[in-house]
């Protein structure tokens, strides 16, 4: 059908702001058709994602209470043997700790509801705060552990072996403490992996809450850090030489290092707009190309506004001979597919457009782009 036909039929172009529903483009005859079903769905929906926000908030204060009490004990221990992996693993949890407060205001934060300044609401304050979590990991825990292994190999100072097993027997208490930790992490991952239907594994590549990608990070790598400090200073105590130490010292730095620019990465593609998963792109654009209603999908762009809110605006060209009664039918019905197939949808922009052979060519080489991505990621998660 003609653009001018699908603009009369359906109200302001998309871009357009509607009274009363704040989307744009289509007439909403789903607020009135089926609001009481959507609005069932999306309370629903807020539901499911207070109850994971729970969860992840009980993971971050076991997290900070483990670090908080961890942090005090290595410094004291760091301090008593003079050991310098010790004092790196203590501003490894004082990094951490200060992490988990940062964590905690991310989720207290992106609560809030969608005002004028802030039509999409605050969901992305998740994804700032999980910055400021990788720059701090950076700074407070890399950095410093450079600086101590740097100092370690300068220092030749005697080393007390009373300390050293003080030292040691610190080191041990804190892997507990901070398995302890992952485990609760690792346990909150298996219940959404099998809410998912997916492995433990697949849920901890794709799980797109970042408050919970970083407390699992962090305590993989203090669980990983105590080990090599706890190699380091038995190295030291069994040779005498203090390079063990400085090294085990070095190796935690660029750990936390790796570890604070992957989660820094994750969180700048997030805040600048990163899309849904392909898989789920693909998904999308399945399901829109088999309406009978629709006849091209020229442009199908989604972007994730939070952990459990996704933007999707379509632009579509309907079949030819629909009058204004079954196009707006046609956009209701599809709108509300979506949301009931994918409730991660909050917002939803459908642009009815007259496709032209370019916009046809256009639309035809971005699916078999999003094919050959899905593709590869498939071929990844196989090996």
């Amino acid at each position: 059908m003609s653009a001018d036909q699908a603009r009369n039929a359906v109200g302001p172009p998309y871009g357009a702001q509607e009274a009363g529903n704040g989307e744009p483009g289509g007439q909403e005859l789903d607020e009135r058709e089926s609001g009481e079903q959507g609005s069932d769905r999306r309370e629903s929906g807020k539901q499911g994602s207070g109850k994971q926000d729970g969860e992840t908030r009980k993971t971050v204060w076991v997290a900070l209470g483990a670090n908080l009490g961890i942090a005090v004990a290595k410094a004291v221990g760091g301090a008593v043997a003079g050991s310098p992996a010790l004092l790196s693993e203590a501003a490894h949890s004082v990094a951490d700790s200060l992490n988990e407060v940062f964590l905690l205001a991310s989720l207290r934060r992106s609560e809030r509801p969608a005002d004028p300044l802030h039509p999409f609401g605050y969901g992305k304050e998740r994804f700032f705060w999980s910055l400021l979590a990788a720059v701090g990991i950076f700074v407070t825990g890399g950095c410093f552990s450079f600086l101590q292994g740097i100092e370690a190999f300068r220092s030749e100072e005697s080393e007390s072996v009373s300390g050293y097993v003080i030292g040691l027997a610190v080191l041990v208490v804190a892997l507990l403490a901070e398995g302890t930790s992952l485990l609760r992490a690792l346990s909150q991952v298996r219940a959404q992996a099998k809410a998912h239907h997916r492995s433990t594994l697949h849920e901890i590549k794709v799980n797109d809450d970042p408050t919970l990608r970083t407390v699992l990070a962090e305590d993989s790598t203090a669980c990983l850090g105590v080990l090599l400090a706890i190699l380091g200073m038995a190295l030291h105590m069994a040779t005498g030489n203090g390079a063990y130490e400085a090294w085990a010292s070095l190796l935690i730095g660029a750990l936390l290092v790796y570890v604070a620019y992957i989660l820094g990465k994750s969180a700048r593609a997030q805040l600048i707009g990163e899309a849904a998963a392909p898989e789920m792109q693909r998904e999308i654009r399945d399901f829109l190309d088999g309406r009978p209603e629709i006849d091209a999908v020229t442009a199908a762009m989604t972007m994730r506004l939070g952990p459990d809110s996704v933007m999707l605006a379509a632009r579509v060209d309907l079949v030819a001979g629909l009058d204004s009664e079954e196009v707006e039918e046609a956009l209701v019905r599809t709108k509300r597919e979506l949301r009931e197939r994918w409730p991660e949808l909050d917002q939803l922009f459908l642009d009815v457009t007259d496709a032209s052979v370019a916009d046809r060519v256009r639309a035809r080489r971005a699916r078999k782009d999003l094919d050959d991505v899905v593709e590869g990621r498939r071929q990844t998660d196989a090996v």
